[in-house]
């Protein structure tokens, strides 16, 4: 690889304290010659004062175009958040881990080392898959988006009527708090926790996970990616529902609303520097086989 563009770090203020992390990877990268700038991710304006000297609130789409490499600083939320604006582009991005179970990013602290395999181009790329909505209200196409994760659809707290389709048959129709659409990637998140399968998350499948239905039947699927999932709100209860994409802003929802999502041209790129499998996290983070 021998794009030269500047490398991006995005810390997440909340966990790479002082930006130490940060500091340290652009230490490295700078003594490669690299040309490297430091982007915080904010969850809010209230998060942009109080930089550290030399650091400016840029946005992210401003700059991104010109990255060859986004390194985020965070949890799997700040790569969720990195995502967004570096999926369009297609800009890979290297996670590190600063705490929580961290099933996105590639490194932990104490892999910080590899950084100097990255600054020379010794790195590979995994292609995540992603999902596209939007939301039908009477015949028409009222607020789209897409996700990394998943997108989920539940009541304001209230149980919901829920009918899925695949591709127009009927999957399954139940009553409960709602549904997550997941892609693989996502498998681990909020589709797990509501009793949803693991999935090696560079497989190609859309997986549908009931969130406390209320009766047994409603199990989880695991569908093909090319498949169009539909979920239609039904009328019965009048209690509202909101969409939310990878836990983003909260969309509001109607009865009689449509749910449409479907395998996205836009991917995920993920920086791979270490040797840590995907069944090596699972096991380390969760347990699983110990």
């Amino acid at each position: 690889m021998t794009n030269r563009k500047m490398i991006i770090l995005s810390p997440n203020g909340n966990r790479d304290i002082g930006f130490e992390m940060t500091y340290k990877v652009m230490d490295i990268l700078e003594r490669h010659g690299r040309n490297v700038l430091v982007l915080p991710m904010f969850d809010d304006d209230s998060d942009k004062f109080g930089l550290p000297a030399g650091i400016d609130a840029i946005e992210f789409a401003d700059v991104v175009a010109n990255a060859e490499i986004i390194i985020t600083f965070g949890g799997d939320g700040t790569i969720l958040q990195a995502a967004r604006t570096a999926a369009g582009p297609g800009i890979p991005i290297l996670g590190v881990n600063m705490g929580g179970k961290g099933f996105m990013a590639d490194l932990e602290i104490g892999d910080i080392k590899l950084i100097d395999a990255l600054a020379i181009g010794e790195y590979d790329i995994e292609d995540r898959m992603m999902l596209d909505a939007e939301v039908v209200r009477d015949g028409a196409i009222v607020h789209d988006d897409f996700a990394l994760n998943d997108i989920v659809l539940r009541g304001d707290n209230k149980v919901i009527d829920l009918t899925l389709y695949g591709d127009g048959q009927q999957i399954s129709r139940f009553s409960g708090d709602g549904a997550v659409v997941a892609t693989p990637t996502g498998s681990t998140a909020y589709s797990m926790a509501a009793g949803g399968p693991i999935v090696e998350p560079s497989a190609q499948n859309i997986i549908i996970t009931p969130i406390c239905a209320h009766i047994l039947e409603a199990k989880p699927f695991v569908l093909v990616s090319d498949r169009c999932v539909s979920i239609e709100v039904g009328f019965k209860k009048n209690s509202n529902a909101y969409m939310s994409a990878d836990g983003g802003n909260h969309v509001g929802i109607l009865g009689g609303d449509v749910i449409n999502v479907r395998k996205s041209g836009k991917v995920t790129r993920l920086v791979r520097l270490s040797d840590r499998s995907f069944y090596r996290k699972v096991s380390e983070k969760l347990g699983v086989g110990q």
